[in-house]
């Protein structure tokens, strides 16, 4: 296949040749009275051939908004872009396309595909991009724009199968535990993909992220089950250090001396205070009735 790299047009001057082109009219009027008032039929023999060219310079106008380009082509080839904005005049044999150079958004669908662990989930991604080579966008691909929109679906899914939906480990990539960099790594593919229809992608984030509804409330569950199982891990923690700090303070202050037995008791007491879910109640011992 062919490489076609985006090059300059030659153009000229479109109010120059604007100019041009009325002088070339208000010839053609002149020529035309003088012929009426002289009868002289040679006149005819550039009249005629002068309406041809005033025809032919006016089809070769084109005007260029920002952040628009224009194609040319003559007879097949490819002649190069119009990317300054403004009023130019080109040849007018060349065909022109007309493609944008804006910064555009597509916002894919809810994509439901399975996750590294199987599970099935829905995806959606917003891409931006752009396009940067207008020739590569004419001549590579058929349709620029179809072309991006089925290359970011494919790689959507691409990527939704290569990382599990989360992990219980925070140093390991997940498509919720970081998204950052599950960002980056779509928006690598996609310029990769998309290379080769002169296009380049800016941003791309994930919209949408979710469980497909036939596991969700199952995968809510366990969420919850291990949420409730970090909380308890440290809650366990906490209490085991404030224990031994307990400890250490009433034995190195000497305010009482417990044995073991004593302290086996205290720490059950303790950890019975600072883990219980409800609030303990305390019971104060004053003694035994009998001294």
């Amino acid at each position: 296949m062919e490489k076609i790299q985006e090059k300059a047009a030659n153009k000229t001057n479109g109010f120059l040749m604007l100019f041009v082109l009325i002088a070339l009219m208000v010839l053609e009027v002149y020529l035309l009275s003088l012929g009426i008032r002289t009868e002289n039929s040679l006149i005819l023999w550039v009249f005629i051939p002068m309406i041809f060219v005033i025809i032919i310079i006016s089809s070769g106008f084109a005007v260029v908004q920002p952040n628009d380009s224009r194609v040319l082509i003559l007879f097949g080839k490819y002649t190069g872009t119009i990317r300054d904005s403004g009023f130019w005049w080109v040849n007018p044999f060349t065909s022109r396309k007309k493609v944008s150079l804006r910064i555009r958004n597509f916002n894919s669908q809810k994509i439901k595909v399975n996750d590294l662990h199987g599970n099935p989930i829905e995806i959606g991604a917003v891409i931006v991009w752009k396009v940067i080579d207008s020739a590569k966008a004419v001549f590579d691909v058929e349709n620029y724009e179809q072309f991006v929109d089925i290359q970011s679906e494919t790689a959507i899914r691409q990527l939704a199968s290569e990382y599990p939906y989360d992990v219980t480990e925070d140093d390991k990539p997940s498509l919720r535990g970081t998204p950052q960099e599950i960002a980056e790594s779509l928006k690598n593919t996609l310029h990769a993909r998309l290379e080769v229809a002169g296009v380049t992608i800016l941003e791309s984030r994930i919209s949408h992220l979710a469980y497909a509804q036939e596991i969700a409330q199952a995968m809510l569950r366990r969420q919850q089950a291990q949420a409730i199982i970090a909380a308890r891990q440290k809650i366990v923690e906490g209490a085991v250090g404030m224990v031994e700090m307990a400890l250490n303070m009433l034995s190195e202050q000497k305010i009482v001396t417990l044995d073991e037995d004593k302290k086996a008791t205290m720490v059950n007491n303790l950890m019975v205070a600072l883990v219980s879910e409800s609030e303990a109640q305390p019971v104060i011992n004053t003694g035994t009735l009998y001294q």
